[in-house]
């Protein structure tokens, strides 16, 4: 009998807005580069069930996860702070301590803009190791590249080469929009993560065939940003995301 698959679903917990829209891009881009699946509370578009049961669900069905807990900041509109990326840590801690014997192999990164930050706030996981992104998204892109290493990525790339892959891909994504009929605002979580998904597939993972014309000073397989954008990209899922920044 042949194994099953691995599970290399990745829940991604992180603001959702303008502001974090940098971090969150790169973070897909990167989880999806080194062969894992991007998975977050965006792609849940199903009225039958609240949102919360949505996310339980979403987090009972990855493995691996990303927290981001660095938006500490009051709302300019409530003057208060959102609690959704703590409370989503603690259902995935939950579910690992918790949870039947196909949850007790979960495994997470939590980030904040340092290290040393986040006693003040959420003290209860003090000894939990904290990554700091210190508010740079090539800083995430390091860190989050190095330890999807260590869980065992099935593409091996450092952080300086993926983020020069991910600006390559920023370059040609509004070509691939509009030949798809869309503009880069008109995205959706799910159409952004079969771009990117079908992007590396096809132009990062996939040894190019090099041509007579090529053998002698091959090209990078990612820049052909025309062939790229040719990716089809169906229609589907939640909000996001905007044109990128």
């Amino acid at each position: 009998m042949a194994a099953p698959a691995p599970n290399l679903d990745v829940f991604i917990n992180c603001p959702f807005d303008a502001q974090y829209d940098p971090f969150f891009y790169a973070a897909v881009f990167t989880v999806v580069r080194l062969g894992y699946r991007a998975r977050c509370a965006l792609e849940a578009d199903n009225a039958g069930d609240s949102r919360l049961l949505k996310i339980i669900k979403i987090i009972g069905e990855c493995r691996f996860a990303m927290h981001d807990i660095s938006r500490t900041e009051l709302s300019e509109t409530t003057k208060l702070p959102r609690f959704n990326m703590p409370l989503e840590l603690g259902l995935w801690l939950g579910a690992h301590h918790l949870g039947g014997a196909d949850q007790c192999d979960k495994s997470c990164i939590v980030f904040d803009v340092v290290t040393d930050r986040y006693g003040k706030f959420i003290s209860d996981i003090s000894g939990q190791d904290i990554h700091a992104h210190d508010g740079k998204v090539d800083q995430l892109i390091s860190e989050l590249a190095a330890w999807l290493r260590q869980q065992g990525a099935k593409h091996v790339a450092g952080g300086k080469a993926i983020l020069g892959e991910y600006e390559q891909f920023r370059k040609i994504l509004p070509i691939i929009c509009r030949n798809q009929n869309m503009t880069s605002d008109e995205l959706k979580f799910a159409d952004f993560n079969i771009i990117v998904t079908n992007y590396i597939a096809d132009f990062i993972h996939r040894p190019a065939e090099p041509s007579e014309a090529t053998k002698s000073d091959p090209a990078p397989s990612h820049d052909r940003a025309a062939s790229a954008a040719t990716i089809a990209s169906p229609p589907a899922g939640n909000r996001r995301p905007k044109i990128l920044p």
